[in-house]
């Protein structure tokens, strides 16, 4: 699959260029003000914006931050963003209160070459998430192409994603094509042993990524709430342990017995790898007491709940990560916010993050992870899209990447 990169664009010089970035940060209040704790995501763009002023263009930087719901919310506004960004690229970002009408055009019609301007968050308007077509002709006006590396809201249907494109060429960044270049490494041409790592709470999130990639991977290593399911298709007892055992999918009218997939997966692949034993506790809780089960030989009591996979299980999982050449690692392996339940996800993590393979790290709980074990730069990638790349990785082409193809 080949896109249309800005790299192919001869002539940049003069250009306003909308920028489509995916800046959704969450922002912390410090004093009066809200600041940007975790600068990631806007540094990965920064290829991107230093290649198109080099060559001469002005920038329009669009984003949506959180889900304001077609409201103004303080707390969302894109000031922050913009002063973070100002310091990673040592040029001033000029900040708009909106990203339609009057001021905002006055700004864009008297944009210099080499300078950049952010608008306000896009979903302060209710016609973006509804894929208005005027306000997207609205959000192009006065503009001459369209940059997209908003990869992490790609798999959405919005009037900045999808709806934006019919209006002006629309070109990839850097970063998109960085980051389908390295998930296209699992698809299509990975080095074996090919280990997926899933881990947290809900199955329904990454059923469709795992239904694709076990059929493509080696090992699938389960581990967090999400081996309940797997538990209780095998007739084993959980205790009062979370599961998401039924999901109601609203959009397509159907209920899916998360329980009976999950069996009929386990019958059908002999590749999904479940905990052997795991930590039990009767509250989720610092002070709780806590016991070691093996599974087939001990049962749970019906007070307890499993919050983390147990020693077992950890050298069965650091053995096989240790012999992998590719591993994508999405999801914690129990309850690591508390640090009595954080052993399994420390130590499958760093095991991780030292394997000589390709590493692949993508998810927002994942995200955590790297940050409360200081592990950012260890892997090599960690994808800024979550559910963009799990469902790029079930095969699908994504929405807004649909007219960047070739």
């Amino acid at each position: 699959m080949k896109f249309k990169s800005i790299k192919n664009v001869k002539d940049l010089k003069g250009k306003k260029i909308l920028y489509r970035v995916a800046y959704d940060i969450t922002l912390t209040k410090k004093g009066k003000s809200y600041i940007v704790p975790d600068n990631r995501r806007i540094k990965e763009t920064l290829p991107t914006i230093e290649y198109l002023l080099k060559k001469g263009a002005s920038l329009v930087i669009m984003s949506w931050l959180k889900r304001p719901d077609g409201k103004v919310v303080k707390r969302y506004r894109m000031d922050p963003v913009a002063r973070e960004l100002s310091k990673l690229i040592g040029k001033p970002v000029k900040k708009v209160d909106d990203c339609i009408g009057v001021k905002v055009q006055d700004e864009i019609n008297k944009l210099k070459p080499g300078k950049l301007l952010m608008l306000e968050n896009v979903r302060f308007h209710k016609e973006e998430m509804t894929n208005n077509s005027k306000f997207a002709k609205q959000l192009t006006k006065g503009l001459d192409l369209i940059v997209f590396d908003a990869f992490a809201q790609s798999h959405r249907i919005h009037a900045s994603t999808t709806g934006i494109q019919k209006y002006l060429p629309t070109y990839t960044g850097l970063l998109l094509e960085k980051e389908i270049t390295i998930l296209n490494k699992i698809i299509k041409n990975h080095k074996k042993p090919l280990t997926i790592v899933l881990g947290g709470a809900k199955i329904s999130d990454k059923l469709n990524v795992l239904k694709f990639l076990v059929k493509k991977a080696d090992y699938v290593l389960i581990g967090g709430a999400l081996a309940n399911v797997f538990y209780k298709a095998k007739g084993m007892p959980i205790g009062k342990s979370y599961i998401q055992d039924v999901f109601v999918d609203s959009a397509k009218r159907k209920r899916l017995d998360l329980v009976k997939v999950s069996g009929k997966m386990l019958k059908k692949y002999n590749n999904i790898i479940l905990p052997v034993d795991g930590l039990a506790a009767s509250s989720i809780s610092e002070k709780a007491t806590t016991r070691n089960i093996t599974f087939l030989r001990d049962d749970i009591k019906s007070n307890e709940l499993y919050l983390d996979i147990g020693p077992k299980t950890i050298r069965n999982y650091l053995d096989i990560i240790s012999k992998s050449k590719t591993i994508l690692f999405n999801g914690p392996m129990g309850y690591f916010e508390i640090n009595k339940f954080s052993i399994g996800t420390r130590k499958i993590s760093k095991a991780i993050a030292k394997s000589s393979g390709l590493t692949i790290v993508g998810g927002g709980d994942t995200e955590n992870i790297l940050k409360e074990y200081n592990l950012g730069n260890k892997f090599n990638h960690v994808s800024t899209g979550g559910g963009a790349m799990l469902e790029y990785l079930e095969g699908k082409t994504l929405p807004a990447l649909k007219k960047l193809i070739k």
